[in-house]
């Protein structure tokens, strides 16, 4: 007996049957098993991983690309770029409720102490100050090319990445007056400050590195190599980690702030060009721009969980502890998606020092998997003995 292409494809189909999975025969042979993602095995830069994770999309200002959340009001406030606007979102409505007239903004931090949000203003090279109360900008700084700004809630000092010119400004949050003018690496892009250490970390995207700056003495304490083109850095206070977008390498990087080393490298999807810590469930959400998805890493296992198609090309992140939610800034479609984080599966570590992984109905997925793994060794050898019948009785 000769096996042709159709046959050879029997036992590919025999096992999605055996399975359960619905399998797409082309041309005799069997391509692969039609079935949706589970959140534990979802593609680096894959579709939909768990259905009904975005509760919400709102259209904002033209080219929305920094994030804010004004934990005091319960708003996020959402620079958009090409519109001339930051729009403020009410997080219980999930509906714009004002907008601030801002050129060019870029990028947003809130201060809790005098609540207020800091716009980078790129057209006009200011920092702009806007009141969470009347949602108008009340105060300009000047700053050189600014492309970045966070706020060190340790020193009430606000700090801003000035791009071309390699330095990162420090600024008083209450006097509003400079301190210090620090140099970094080439094109610095993004920071985020570590509460921990009372550090801030630097991403240099044209250098691919992360600059450590110290708010004690406003030094360089460290430089750390990283992926190609860092686009966005966020702090895990959980873990005392930095998780760094490499937007040129599709991977996002872990520092280890004990050491300002790396420690891991995630693929991620393609293009990641924002990031935000979830403290209330220990993920990591990653907006990558060029495959229009926010991936979902655990810092457990330092592996993504769950792939989200959001709108077009997601650039900014910012989590709402109040609300258990991730709000992404879609540059290319104008729109805000809101991700719900209690439907992503949750990954602990047991007694016994292992780590276990819950389907989303809560099973334990090693049961399933061996499950699944005895139906396709009894699968295969079902149609080997068949094949073998058939071939006896041929001749």
């Amino acid at each position: 007996m000769r096996l042709d292409r159709h046959d050879a494809a029997t036992p590919a189909l025999i096992v999605a049957v055996v399975l359960g999975l619905p399998a797409v025969v082309t041309g005799g042979t069997v391509l692969r098993a039609q079935t949706s993602l589970s959140a534990g095995a979802a593609a680096a830069g894959g579709s939909d991983a768990l259905a009904g994770a975005v509760v919400a999309n709102i259209s904002v200002g033209a080219t929305p690309e920094g994030m804010a959340y004004d934990s005091a009001k319960g708003e996020v406030f959402v620079t958009g770029y090409a519109s001339n606007s930051v729009s403020v979102i009410s997080d219980s409505t999930d509906t714009v409720v004002a907008k601030a007239s801002v050129s060019a903004p870029y990028a947003a931090a809130y201060d809790p102490t005098d609540k207020e949000i800091f716009v980078v203003d790129t057209f006009r090279d200011s920092l702009d100050i806007i009141s969470d109360s009347t949602n108008m900008v009340v105060e300009s700084l000047g700053v050189v090319t600014p492309a970045a700004v966070a706020y060190d809630s340790g020193k009430g000092e606000v700090f801003v990445a000035e791009g071309p010119s390699n330095t990162v400004s420090v600024i008083s949050g209450s006097s509003k007056e400079p301190v210090a003018v620090l140099l970094v690496g080439n094109g610095p892009i993004a920071l985020a400050y570590d509460s921990g250490k009372g550090e801030v970390f630097v991403a240099n995207d044209g250098s691919d590195t992360v600059s450590v700056v110290s708010d004690a003495s406003n030094t360089v304490s460290a430089t750390v190599s990283v992926g190609t083109t860092p686009s966005a850095v966020a702090y895990d206070s959980g873990k005392g980690e930095l998780f760094v977008a490499d937007y040129g390498s599709n991977m996002v990087s872990v520092i280890s702030d004990a050491t300002d080393r790396v420690v891991a490298n995630i693929s991620v999807g393609a293009y990641p060009d924002g990031i935000a810590y979830d403290s209330g469930t220990g993920d990591i959400f990653v907006a990558n721009y060029g495959s229009n998805s926010t991936s979902v890493i655990s810092d457990s296992t330092d592996a993504v969980v769950a792939n989200v198609s959001v709108g077009a090309n997601p650039t900014g992140v910012v989590y709402d502890p109040s609300r258990g939610e991730v709000f992404v800034a879609n540059s290319g479609s104008a729109s805000v998606s809101v991700i719900s984080d209690s439907t992503f599966p949750r990954v602990t570590a047991s007694s016994t020092g292992t780590v276990t992984s819950s389907s989303a109905n809560g099973i334990p997925e090693f049961p399933l998997q061996l499950g699944g793994a005895t139906a396709v060794t009894l699968a295969v050898a079902v149609c080997y003995l068949l094949m073998r019948r058939i071939a006896s009785e041929d001749r």
